[in-house]
Parts: C-alpha cells; structure tokens; sequence
C-alpha cells in the first residue's frame, strides 16, 4: 500500500472541511468521512487511495475540473512549503533548488511519485507517477507542474516553460514533465 505524508493529506482535508453545504457521505466512503472529522497528524502517513479520492472531490466541487485552477494551486503550494521548510530555496540557484527538493520529496511519499531524470544548466525533466486514476494524475500532474514552475521562479529562474512530453493519463507509458528557464539576473 501507498501512503502519502500528512502535510500533504491534511491540505486536502481542509479543502473539503471549507466545502460548507456538501453531504460528503454521499460521495466518499466512510472511512475518508471519518478523516475529514480527524485530527491530521503532520508526521503521520496516510493511504495514498483516500489522498485519491480527497482529490477527485476537490477537482469536481472546489476547482469545478478547471485543470487551470488546480495548476494555480500547485503554484500557491510553493510559497506555504517555503515556510515550513525555508532551506528548500537556494536565491539565484535552480539546480541546486531542485536538487534540495529532490532530497525533500522522499519525505513526502513513501513510492517514487516524483523522479528526477535530467537536472542540468536550465533544463529540467522529471516522471510523475503517483499510480491513480486517470482523472486524479492528470489533475495531481498538474498541480505538479505549477509547483514546480513557481518554485524555479522563486529560486530567480525567469522565462520558465514547462510541459508535459508524454501523459500517463492518456495511456503513454510515463507522464515525462520538461521544464526549461532562464537565469534571472
């Protein structure tokens, strides 16, 4: 079984929680219910299906499947690990950044969601594979790529362009994200 870190679980928890007027019962089953009305322990690992299935209600009732909305929040997520782990950026240096979350992102999952394939002078790729549904990896990919545009961007990369070269959502072998920068300066 796959299990997913409660810093992550318990953003989505929060999300459902703020979600006044939804009878959540009648779309989860009632083991994700009885999270809902945990306590989310941040240390704590949770199973990776629930993460799943949190997120495919925040995708349908909060971000309404707007894939645009999901990457802004990948983007927002940036600033709030920052805080909570304020070495993850090196100022003026995007490898380094990525190489410093790349030790990080182990903490965060105990499966290789996230493999860095090729780090090198303004040039990133990296496989995304958190082994759900297809609807909830191209969501979870997405909210992966606008992570990983704002974090270049805070670490000083400009001009930053990611896409994705292959999806697994759409039955390609892997989901293979490029992202390119400039050097700020």
């Amino acid at each position: 079984m796959r299990h997913v870190k409660g810093t992550l679980f318990v953003d989505y928890v929060r999300m459902l929680r703020g979600h006044k007027g939804v009878d959540w019962a009648q779309h989860l089953p009632p083991e994700d219910v009885a999270l809902l009305h945990a306590r989310i322990a941040p240390d704590a690992w949770y199973p990776m299906d629930a993460f799943e299935r949190l997120g495919n209600q925040i995708l349908r009732f909060v971000a309404m499947h707007d894939l645009q909305a999901v990457r802004m929040w990948g983007r927002f997520s940036v600033d709030a690990l920052r805080h909570a782990q304020p070495a993850l950026v090196a100022p003026g240096d995007p490898i380094e950044t990525l190489n410093r979350f790349r030790v990080l992102r182990a903490t965060f999952f105990d499966f290789d969601a996230l493999d860095v394939l090729l780090l090198h002078d303004r040039e990133a790729e990296l496989v995304i594979r958190y082994h759900m549904g297809p609807e909830a990896e191209e969501a979870a990919a997405m909210q992966t790529l606008g992570f990983f545009e704002r974090l270049l961007e805070v670490a000083g990369a400009t001009a930053v362009r990611a896409r994705f070269r292959t999806r697994a959502w759409i039955d390609e072998p892997r989901t293979l994200l490029a992202i390119t920068w400039a050097d700020g300066g």
